[in-house]
């Protein structure tokens, strides 16, 4: 069965096909600056990468360029053979505790949420209805980026504000990249043989968020009513003196929609020292910027205090620290700074097998821990295209 995996955001498309349910990638690519005049689209087949140049005015002639070269590049002979269609969206609410089929209902749930998502799921909706038009006859699923963190108790979730914020507005911590968080749980439960499994799972690109998983489901997560909580990342402040808000507004004379797309897209690492690349920020470093060196302590530092946290919130029980996503599956320098800071917990580098591992290296996963340390630290690549199109695949057959 062909299955395909769909991530449209504000001015993109990402796309995957696969072979079910051997998990065969077959064909990939992006569309990127959709609606722009230099937008593009890159297609990935057979270990080529193709770039083509094209003005795609839309979601709808994206998702008709992405099923055109499906069929030119013979991943598919007729677009009948797509019998499901696995979507990412960013925020399913309370609602949401899994994937589900797509209809009318779940497209006004989408919509109802894009007040938690407002630059992530006007596109989500766009790439769906797109796709339901292209292929009636496939099965659409709605895979929920907050769904794996509905297990959070309630503890953990509610803000200390006034009760009504949450009973009328839902004001409270969703937690997201639960995609990622939930494929890296299902690998270590396998790895280590063990379902009721506790993991502090770091997903550091980008974006980042932590992840405290207890028995094998979610526990606590950095990520909150939306994604800017938490960690400092690439662009984004993580958490802040909420009060920061007001005093720039009354200070710097920013408006408010200023402060949020500065707190949003120009702080983190990009605010404090000018690069939002975790490379580029560690280039510097190596010669000789000080701003450089500040901005990825903090960016570690943070890092290291919500492990510590998470260490505890598990009771020190904790049967491993798994590193992921684009920083951590291959930033050696980074990882090694994180896990020297985590010394008064007994955790130790070892350095060879660090260096050693890289997602374009021969080696992409391992313990990069000594056998004397307290808790092994993985790094394991992760994989949500994967478990996007598993549950697509689940609900079409």
């Amino acid at each position: 069965m062909k299955v395909l995996c769909v991530n449209a955001g504000s001015s993109s498309l990402k796309f995957q096909l696969y072979d079910m349910p051997a998990e065969i990638s077959i064909i990939g690519g992006y569309v990127e600056k959709i609606g722009a005049k230099d937008s593009f689209y890159t297609i990935k087949h057979e270990g080529k990468k193709t770039e083509i140049k094209r003005v795609i005015k839309d979601h709808a002639e994206a998702v008709e360029v992405m099923l055109e070269e499906l069929v030119n590049y013979g991943a598919v002979k007729e677009l009948q053979e797509i019998r499901g269609v696995g979507h990412r969206v960013v925020h399913g609410g309370e609602k949401y505790a899994k994937s589900v089929v797509i209809d009318d209902a779940v497209i006004k749930d989408i919509k109802e949420f894009s007040k938690f998502a407002p630059l992530h799921h006007p596109g989500n909706i766009a790439g769906i209805k797109a796709m339901q038009k292209a292929l009636p006859e496939a099965v659409q699923v709605a895979v929920f980026d907050t769904a794996f963190h509905q297990t959070i108790p309630k503890i953990q979730y509610m803000y200390p504000v006034p009760m009504k914020w949450y009973e009328k507005y839902g004001v409270r911590k969703y937690g997201f990249h639960g995609t990622s968080h939930k494929y890296i749980t299902e690998v270590m439960q396998k790895k280590l043989g063990k379902e009721n499994i506790n993991l502090i799972i770091c997903h550091v690109g980008s974006g980042a968020s932590i992840t405290a998983v207890k028995d094998g489901k979610s526990y606590d997560t950095t990520m909150g009513l939306t994604p800017l909580d938490g960690l400092m990342m690439g662009t984004r402040s993580g958490s802040i003196d909420p009060s920061i808000i007001k005093y720039m507004i009354d200070e710097a004379g920013m408006t408010y929609d200023e402060v949020d797309d500065a707190l949003n897209k120009k702080s983190g690492l990009l605010g404090v020292c000018g690069f939002n690349d975790n490379r580029d920020v560690e280039k510097a470093i190596s010669e000789g910027d000080e701003t450089a060196r500040l901005a990825l302590d903090m960016y570690v530092d943070r890092i290291d205090r919500y492990i510590a946290e998470y260490y505890l919130e598990l009771n020190g029980e904790v049967d491993a620290i798994v590193f992921t996503a684009g920083v951590l599956e291959n930033g050696a320098e980074t990882r090694e700074s994180i896990i020297n800071g985590l010394a008064p917990l007994g955790i130790k580098v070892n350095q060879e097998v660090n260096n050693a591992i890289a997602s374009f290296k021969e080696i992409t996963s391992g313990i990069i821990t000594t056998e004397d340390s307290t808790v092994p630290v993985y790094v394991e690549p992760t994989n949500e295209e994967v478990m996007i199109i598993r549950d697509a695949y689940k609900l079409c057959k």
